[in-house]
């Protein structure tokens, strides 16, 4: 069931379209993948010829050109349903893509030379480069990096280690966000680097409750030398600014959809399992309790549904009035109070619908042998994911809410 299936754009329709063709192939893999605990190559081959990895390029470049965040959602969901893991790799290097997109429809409509801006998008489109993205680090939050870009003459020596980064055993770049210090201060910046520059060193340590095939590894940064140009400060390091608001929102909403796929495909096996299900005679879709449960869980399904949809419409509406304008920091703030209003419902009531499946399913999905044994896994990685995990959303949504801007 869905009360927001409908793409509001072309290129979202065939986004929508290729995930349709990919849910089969991931929900055949998923049991496997999740065993071995490994990225499965074969679900990123057919991901990238279906068109999915490429969805954010222009269509003059070779994709579907994708800008919509609701039609994104969407897709992502429909890929989680199948499996959660790879659903959640392919978000960080789209993530990416899109940031990529609209750097290029930028300098397009500025009239401004498009060539840079183009290269990576015609290498995602040919195949050629596939992004894993990482933000996350021990002891800390995206807003406070250790991971430090010291300058150089000829460029920037990077030092440290970040956690989680989700692809990374496929991936041929990783985009992370850094610590630069300089005479004016400390900075939160960005950098996008190939996965063989000398000094990258993947730990292999994922070993994980769920999500185990989605490759989330730590990686060790050891005097990484990079190019002057490869390093790009957002703002003050340590303080939420517009751009890494937007960043962070934009990148993040998407996830959320992720934890939605696989709360609908709890909740359609729990359908079909009760409707098959006969326990002495009686039908067991004819018990008043079992019509009770199901009943919650379509309608803690409708609610989450309802606000992430309502949050990727929101933020299309915001990017559009906000094409020629930067938004206020007020207003960036606002937006990602509606993202993180969607996660606490969505990370939430994913949880509660899966967990209420295994409650209907019974003891066949106590085995692992059974899909429900994944879900109920995976989708307990939502609400740690940042920003916010739980202790801390609700600080947030009130300070916004209260007209109280955080300064962190």
């Amino acid at each position: 069931m869905s009360f927001a299936n409908q793409p509001r754009t072309q290129a979202g329709s065939r986004f929508l379209r290729a995930a349709d063709q990919a849910l089969p192939l991931l929900t055949q893999r998923a049991d496997e993948a999740d065993r071995s605990a490994s990225v499965c190559r074969e679900n990123f081959d057919d991901l990238r010829e279906l068109g999915i990895t490429s969805a954010f390029v222009p269509e003059e470049l070779g994709g579907f050109g994708v800008t919509s965040i609701h039609d994104w959602i969407l897709g992502l969901a429909r890929l989680a349903q199948g499996d959660g893991s790879p659903a959640i790799a392919v978000n960080m290097h789209l993530s990416v893509c899109a940031s990529m997109a609209r750097a290029f429809q930028r300098a397009k409509a500025n009239g401004w030379d498009t060539a840079a801006a183009a290269a990576p998008l015609h290498a995602i489109a040919s195949g050629d480069m596939l992004i894993c993205a990482t933000a996350t680090e021990r002891d800390t939050d995206n807003l406070h990096p250790f991971t430090e870009a010291k300058a150089k003459e000829d460029g920037w020596l990077i030092n440290g280690t970040k956690m989680f980064a989700t692809l990374s055993p496929l991936a041929t770049h990783v985009a992370m966000n850094l610590r630069v210090v300089d005479d004016a201060g400390a900075y939160i910046a960005t950098t996008l680097l190939p996965m063989g520059t000398p000094g990258i060193e993947p730990a292999d340590d994922w070993d994980a409750l769920g999500m185990r095939a989605s490759g989330s590894q730590s990686i060790r940064f050891k005097d990484v030398h990079v190019e002057p140009d490869s390093v790009h400060r957002l703002g003050p390091w340590g303080e939420w600014s517009i751009p890494v608001l937007m960043s962070r929102t934009l990148a993040n909403l998407p996830l959320v959809a992720a934890f939605l796929g696989m709360a609908e495909a709890a909740y359609q096996m729990t359908v079909e399992a009760v409707n098959a299900q006969v326990k002495r005679d009686r039908p067991q879709n004819q018990k008043p309790g079992v019509q009770q449960m199901v009943g919650e869980m379509a309608i803690e399904l409708a609610q989450c549904q309802s606000i992430l949809a309502h949050a990727g419409d929101n933020l299309d509406r915001f990017l559009e009035a906000h094409a020629d304008a930067t938004p206020t920091l007020a207003e960036a703030h606002e937006i990602m109070r509606d993202y993180q209003c969607a996660k606490w419902v969505v990370n939430r009531g994913a949880i509660e619908i899966v967990s209420r499946a295994m409650d209907l399913v019974g003891g066949g999905g106590f085995m692992n042998a059974h899909p429900l044994t994944r879900l109920y896994r995976d989708v307990r990685a939502g609400p740690f994911m940042q920003p916010y995990a739980p202790p801390e959303a609700r600080e947030y949504v009130g300070k916004v809410s209260l007209g109280l801007m955080p300064d962190e």
